[in-house]
């Protein structure tokens, strides 16, 4: 029964004296503490910030757009040049097409042979003039030693007046593409025999 009264006693002097107290408020405060000139300024930068951010997008839109567009003209334009490439080539070639069948016409009108050898050996300087300025150069072999990068030995030769591994005669002309090569050139190839080869050393 003391317990219960000393119990009650002290909840009314609680009750009655506690003095009216307010939440401290620190950093943590509810938005009604932020001045709202603040608020604005950070809604404000926000906004900004969203503006910035679909720009931003958009350009990467345009600028991925722009490189398919890049990517489809390059392999257009890869496909063109591999199917037109040679054109140049062959809109020079053609004249010369056109003189030879001038001249087989006056062949089959005239017997006269000298002049159709002639006629021929000058389309074949067009030929290798209109080559040339393409890029394609005739390999030369005159007094050479055999170079398996540029000559492709079809046969051997004992010859007295070639030093071994020297090209005796091209059987067949080679051919570079802007100083590559094209066409290896056909040659035979002197092979000293071992016997002769003594004697020339003994000379």
């Amino acid at each position: 029964m003391v317990k219960k009264q000393k119990r009650e006693e002290t909840q009314g002097t609680t009750g009655q004296d506690a003095p009216d107290t307010e939440a401290p408020q620190g950093a943590g405060g509810t938005r009604e503490d932020v001045p709202a000139a603040t608020v604005e300024e950070l809604t404000q930068r926000l906004k900004e910030k969203e503006r910035e951010a679909a720009e931003n997008y958009d350009k990467y839109l345009r600028a991925a757009a722009e490189l398919e567009n890049y990517r489809k003209r390059a392999a257009r334009e890869k496909a063109e040049a591999l199917k037109f490439g040679q054109e140049n080539l062959i809109r020079d070639i053609l004249p010369l097409l056109d003189g030879m069948d001038r001249a087989l016409d006056q062949a089959a009108r005239s017997c006269d042979f000298e002049s159709f050898r002639e006629g021929l050996g000058l389309l074949r300087s067009q030929l290798l003039g209109c080559l040339k300025k393409h890029g394609v150069e005739a390999i030369d072999c005159t007094d050479k030693v055999f170079d398996p990068n540029f000559h492709e030995a079809l046969m051997q030769v004992d010859s007295a007046e070639h030093e071994d591994n020297a090209i005796v005669a091209e059987l067949e002309k080679g051919y570079l593409l802007n100083g590559r090569l094209l066409r290896p050139a056909k040659v035979s190839v002197c092979k000293k025999k071992a016997g002769r080869a003594r004697e020339c050393e003994e000379e």
